[in-house]
């Protein structure tokens, strides 16, 4: 694991939490990075979303370091806009950074007060605890109901020298394809001009994290956050650029991947592929409905072949396509021809079914080209014994 050059992190626990575990998490970069972000399109934004979102128009895109807390998500409270505020405020005096180069970003319980004070007496031993190798405590510490931290690394061997990628994320339920489901923050050390970063960011999440889907819940607090500092003094050829873009995409796709995988109360991860439809976005659209089915969730944890639930919430996506020329595959075998049953060994596709991981393939026989890859997770009793108990 070689993390990117110019970057530090830290952790603390500030008392947020209820138990007393790590609940805020810094990224500094040494260099002002250039930052390219995604947010949430739910209708209810958390104050640290409009803040970020402020704060980068302000900066022209600069970033120098990133709060983050957790236990509290800082969203539809009197005194929420105040609190993001003072605590970036408080960070950049800290940091002697400009105050809009500091991005917040908060996860937790929606609806109650956060006392601005905890983060801000917690400030000095955080900054005092930065260090280049200190990813995995603040990976740790943005996790909410995960069961484990999720990051992942990649590196790129360019003309004038290697580039480095490292990704941290959270989020294991209120997990929805909107943007950003979650809050994700994804650092290189490559020369990345801001513009392209931008550009870079939408293409990168569109295959990754809006291929994504827990529970159909979309965040208030979402954001997917890139920064390049150029820390390694390499700014990729215009034809290389390509190459970094597609180490980034997977860095992204493993962290989504983490997310279905650690899905709350999950015991299988499901990857869900469509070919022949008749758009990218159209497939897009027919994995979507199938990731957000509760039906066919429930049928992929008990290991149950139930393929008429796979065609039914096709046919919900708002897509056309004729039924009879509907091909279905579970775990690679043949459960559903032309729209109408195949035969198969139903007690071989149960036990293949009982693996952790399960394929859900999904073809439209013509010629359309359209195809998608999405990723969920199985729903399972476990979901409903978190969230019932979720503030309490």
């Amino acid at each position: 694991m070689n993390l990117p050059l110019g970057y530090a992190y830290s952790s603390t626990y500030a008392g947020i939490r209820q138990v007393e575990k790590d609940d805020l998490a810094l990224i500094v970069s040494g260099l002002p990075a250039n930052a390219a972000a995604v947010f949430t399109q739910n209708r209810v934004q958390a104050a640290p979303v409009k803040l970020s979102r402020r704060h980068l128009r302000l900066s022209k895109g600069l970033a120098g370091a990133v709060l983050v807390n957790a236990g509290n998500a800082n969203c539809a409270t009197r005194t929420g806009d105040a609190v993001a505020r003072a605590t970036c405020k408080a960070a950049a005096r800290l940091l002697k950074l400009p105050v809009p180069q500091v991005l917040p970003a908060s996860t937790g319980v929606i609806g109650v007060e956060l006392d601005p004070g905890k983060i801000v007496d917690a400030l000095p031993r955080l900054i005092g605890g930065l260090s280049s190798h200190r990813f995995g405590d603040a990976a740790r510490a943005i996790m909410t109901t995960d069961l484990v931290p999720k990051t992942a690394f990649a590196e790129v061997k360019l003309r004038r020298g290697a580039a480095r990628i490292a990704g941290m994320t959270k989020g294991s339920g209120m997990i929805h394809p909107q943007m950003a489901t979650t809050l994700g923050f994804v650092m290189t050390d490559a020369d990345i001009p801001g513009a392209r970063l931008r550009a870079m960011l939408q293409r990168t999440a569109e295959r990754s994290y809006n291929r994504l889907s827990v529970d159909g819940d979309t965040s208030t607090n979402d954001m997917l956050l890139l920064l390049a500092n150029g820390a390694s003094g390499v700014r990729p050829d215009p034809k290389e650029f390509r190459k970094v873009e597609e180490a980034i995409a997977r860095v992204l796709e493993t962290l989504a991947q983490a997310i279905a995988r650690d899905g709350e109360g999950a015991r299988k991860l499901i990857t869900i592929v469509i070919a022949g439809a008749p758009t990218n976005e159209g497939a897009a659209r027919m994995a979507r409905s199938i990731a957000n089915s509760p039906l066919v969730k429930t049928a992929v944890a008990g290991s149950d072949p139930n393929w008429g639930r796979i065609l039914s919430a096709a046919g919900n996506a708002g897509v056309a396509f004729d039924p009879l020329k509907i091909d279905i595959h579970m775990q690679s075998v043949a459960v559903c021809r032309g729209g109408l049953a195949a035969p198969f060994s139903e007690a071989e596709l149960k036990q293949k079914l009982d693996a952790p991981e399960c394929e859900i393939r999904v073809t439209v026989r013509g010629k359309g080209k359209g195809s998608a890859r999405f990723w969920t997770c199985d729903l399972t009793e476990g979901y409903i014994h978190i969230n019932a108990s979720y503030r309490t």
